[in-house]
């Protein structure tokens, strides 16, 4: 007997890994055809948006000219750079701030007020202490990234059942070994998630940091060019960073299933 077909529009349905991949292809092209028979018919000024063919076209212009493959690879380095320092800093003290009480209640307010301060408005104050060199660039990223990670990890941390620790300390477990191979253990698929996450977060604030007396960069393309109001450039340099986000995103999906295929995936 042959098992019903799932209801995909049944509420939080199921669908297939090949039909999710044909059905975001589909609406991502339907979105296009959409925008370039709106700029043929005159419905769109291209000054203000220029077509999708307009936006390949300058950007395959940009690749032949040597503005997009160098300056990219200096936003990935910059990017990554920032990213690695905010993990790195923010994954123990998120573990602390989650174990021990005095911790959290000391550092929670100062996370909670800095991660509200909008950081195109820290930039004076950045170029005070760094100068207009990378290390400004590579705060300022750092900036908008770590208060966010920081209280994302403590999160992570408190959702390990409690079951979970009483059992390690029965069995005579010392704080450290309950951290390690108890917390740090059940924790870590939400906290390759939430890396993921946050690192679509810092690609955010690429433009902001980019635009600090810089040379190089897919912001500095693109900010360049607005100041010759190069619509179809501008589009072309926020296209690349969209295509980096995705690509840099689906590979650390791909990397989650991978490491933890004992979880029930839903991505």
């Amino acid at each position: 007997m042959n098992k019903p077909l799932p209801n995909a529009f049944a509420f939080r349905g199921s669908i297939s890994r090949r039909a999710n991949i044909l059905i975001g292809l589909g609406a991502s092209f339907a979105v296009l055809l959409v925008w370039q028979v709106s700029s043929w018919d005159g419905w769109v000024d291209p000054t203000f948006l220029p077509s999708p063919m307009e936006i390949a076209q300058s950007l395959w212009s940009m690749t032949l000219e040597g503005q997009i493959v160098g300056n990219a690879l200096v936003s990935i380095g910059r990017i990554l750079a920032a990213f690695a320092l905010s993990a790195a800093m923010a994954i123990p003290i998120g573990l602390l701030m989650s174990s021990y009480r005095p911790v959290n209640a000391a550092l929670e307010p100062m996370v909670d007020f800095i991660r509200y301060l909008p950081t195109p408005a820290l930039v004076p104050i950045s170029i005070i202490w760094f100068g207009v060199g990378e290390e400004t660039k590579i705060f300022l990223l750092w900036l908008g990234t770590f208060f966010q990670l920081v209280l994302l990890v403590v999160d992570d941390a408190n959702r390990v059942p409690n079951e979970y620790i009483e059992i390690a300390r029965t069995l005579g477990a010392r704080p450290f070994q309950i951290l390690v191979d108890i917390a740090w253990r059940s924790m870590l698929p939400n906290l390759v998630d939430n890396l993921r996450i946050t690192l679509g977060w810092c690609w955010t604030y690429l433009i902001i940091a980019e635009i600090v007396a810089s040379d190089s960069g897919l912001g500095f393309v693109i900010w360049n060019a607005r100041r010759y109001m190069q619509t179809d450039r501008v589009m072309a340099g926020v296209f690349v960073i969209g295509m980096i986000g995705l690509v840099s995103d689906q590979l650390i999906r791909a990397f989650h299933r991978r490491l933890f295929r004992y979880l029930k995936s839903t991505d």
